[in-house]
């Protein structure tokens, strides 16, 4: 394995990840969920988005932009309607199935959310770019991959944290309109 590409890939990815919508995605999820299944969700959608970006390459590239980017931002918005108008459940149930049932419902709404979001995105386009520069599709892929993974680490904690710190209905209310803000950003962006 060559560890100068790792490093800088890493490095790139994760930088440029930090202020991406899918970090605040990943944030504005745990506020909204326990932290385990939203990391999870996020990490598996992850894993698939660079797999597709080290497989073709180049060719992402060649997706329509505008396209990807107003699906995106239809998905984001119809999120931030659904969040707004969702009622927390007054207690959690116990029952051992039902918490694993809520696991996988969370997991499965952080994956497609990260899946989605992830299309045509920046980290996405410079994993397949340097996979097109470098012969070395597993270095990009792992470094890349572990890279997003720390960055949704770190929205998952800081998500979490200011859950258990401000009131659940005023997170909900802030996420929704992050969300709907995020979803016309692209919708404004797919027109360009």
């Amino acid at each position: 394995m060559d560890w100068k590409l790792f490093g800088s890939t890493f490095a790139l990815i994760f930088v440029a990840e930090l202020p991406d919508k899918t970090a605040f995605a990943s944030l504005l999820l745990a506020t909204r969920s326990r932290p385990l299944p939203v990391f999870c969700g996020a990490a598996s959608a992850f894993v698939v988005q660079s797999a597709v970006a080290v497989t073709f390459g180049s060719l992402l590239t060649m997706l329509p932009a505008k396209y990807v980017h107003a699906g995106a931002g239809l998905v984001f918005l119809v999120l931030a309607i659904l969040m707004w108008r969702r009622n927390e459940p007054a207690e959690e149930p116990d029952v051992a199935s039902a918490g694993q049932s809520r696991f996988l419902k969370t997991m499965t709404s952080a994956f497609v959310v990260i899946f989605i979001a992830e299309w045509g995105d920046l980290t996405q386009l410079a994993t397949a770019a340097l996979s097109a520069r470098y012969a070395a599709p597993l270095t990009i892929f792992a470094s890349a991959t572990l890279a997003l993974w720390a960055v949704t680490g770190v929205a998952v904690v800081i998500g979490h944290s200011a859950r258990n710190a401000v009131e659940p209905r005023i997170l909900q209310r802030l996420a929704s309109i992050i969300f709907a803000a995020v979803g016309a950003m692209l919708l404004i962006s797919s027109g360009r």
